[in-house]
């Protein structure tokens, strides 16, 4: 008893020291105190890797300017498919690493906020004991937290996660976007846009107030920065008056007159706004112009949700906005998304098309990947279709209702990936 008593306080030692530190700490100076803090839970050389923004390699953290030089048996690049570390990193899995021939056991250790994947840490310890692997994954969430808490001001992370240089759209977009995937015990929240560094008039939103879950997508005129801005100005104009309790048809009426007051009538943007009662499963949504979303349920696709359209947001013709609704079941999934999934082209000029969209979807979810992973997938496939280059923006938003239960957090994390506990 007395042994378990001391792992736990090295443990707490190790948490709570970095958490101490991390107050008035730069990200640069993340891996020395990490590695410092961690040796209190006889866990030694730990190494931070981050996930580029498209998710095909996983870099490592280091000190100075972040990507310095790797230290001996570490590798400052990566990559995500064919690799352990990777797998860890696909499948949410603690993974141990066989092919060490030192001493100890090497871990790769998912890095997780919420069940927004960031990335993994390699980890030594002494042991394999189950307190090992908790006090692993314990330090991982923390250094998790002391990375998204420290991101959004750094521009060392933000290069780390690029592999190429962005356009000026995407960086807008990029930092107007919510984390790509969210989950809770009522709904599982997931998105991907591509193409990564030129993305311009695409956008997605999330957001929850009480019972309800707000689900946004926009697909503006263009394929230039200008394009990027009339995208920006409709996501504000909807979170403000989202936040000033407007209805979705008043929401899509002020987003017109916002963009109207900015550009005339020379810039539209396309769009579905939609609120889920996740105590109900009710969905009631407006559709400007835009793409139906399509529903999935019990692992097949059943329906676009029909809802006669209104105009393009900006272009002032004077179609009505109705507020359609649509009555979900537990586990159903919903389909958002822009053209530039559906139409893009391979060889032949043949469209990627809906039905080979939702069928992807149902495939690997059918195989019993995360819907993060799933997504990832889906981008990099439609890539390839169209010869590794887009020429309009690819966006998809998932979301699916587990039920009325706000406490399902078993099946919520099952589904994600997550770790159960």
């Amino acid at each position: 008893m007395p042994a378990v008593e001391d792992t736990r306080a090295d443990a707490r030692r190790m948490l709570e020291g970095l958490l101490a530190a991390s107050h008035l700490m730069p990200l640069e100076a993340l891996p020395a105190r990490v590695a410092e803090h961690a040796t209190a839970a006889g866990l030694t050389e730990v190494s931070i890797y981050i996930a580029d923004v498209q998710g095909n390699v996983l870099r490592l953290l280091t000190g100075d300017k972040g990507t310095g030089e790797a230290g001996p048996g570490e590798e400052a690049e990566l990559k995500v498919e064919g690799t352990l570390p990777g797998r860890a990193y696909q499948y949410v899995e603690v993974l141990a690493d066989r092919s060490t021939g030192e001493q100890g056991h090497r871990w790769w250790v998912p890095l997780l906020d919420g069940t927004e994947r960031i990335g993994v840490l390699r980890i030594t310890a002494a042991d394999d004991t189950g307190r090992t692997r908790q006090d692993m994954v314990a330090l991982a969430s923390l250094v998790a937290l002391i990375l998204v808490s420290k991101r959004g001001h750094s521009d060392v992370y933000a290069r780390l996660t690029r592999a190429e240089p962005m356009n000026i759209a995407a960086e807008m977009q990029w930092h107007l976007m919510p984390p790509r995937t969210y989950a809770d015990g009522r709904v599982v929240i997931s998105a991907a846009m591509e193409p990564a560094y030129r993305i311009s008039g695409d956008a997605f939103d999330y957001a929850t107030a009480g019972p309800v879950v707000h689900l946004s997508i926009f697909d503006a005129m263009g394929h230039d920065t200008a394009a990027g801005l009339s995208a920006n100005l409709a996501m504000a104009a909807c979170r403000n008056s989202r936040r000033q309790d407007a209805g979705l048809v008043e929401i899509t009426e002020r987003i017109e007159r916002a963009l109207i007051e900015q550009y005339g009538q020379t810039r539209y943007v396309t769009g579905i706004v939609a609120d889920l009662d996740t105590t109900t499963g009710t969905l009631t949504w407006v559709n400007r112009g835009h793409h139906p979303p399509v529903i999935i349920r019990g692992g097949r696709w059943i329906s676009e949700l029909r809802c006669r359209p209104a105009h393009p947001m900006g272009t002032n013709l004077g179609l009505e906005a109705r507020l359609c609704r649509e009555q979900l079941e537990p586990g159903d999934r919903l389909l958002f998304y822009t053209d530039g999934i559906t139409e893009a082209r391979g060889a032949g000029d043949t469209e990627f098309g809906l039905e080979r969209f939702v069928d992807f979807l149902l495939r690997h979810h059918a195989d019993g990947l995360p819907v993060p992973e799933t997504l990832r997938r889906l981008v990099h496939a439609v890539l390839e279709y169209h010869g590794g280059r887009l020429n309009d923006d690819a966006t998809v938003l998932v979301c699916e209702w587990l039920g009325p239960d706000p406490d399902t957090t078993t099946e919520a994390a099952a589904r994600t990936g997550l770790p159960l506990p």
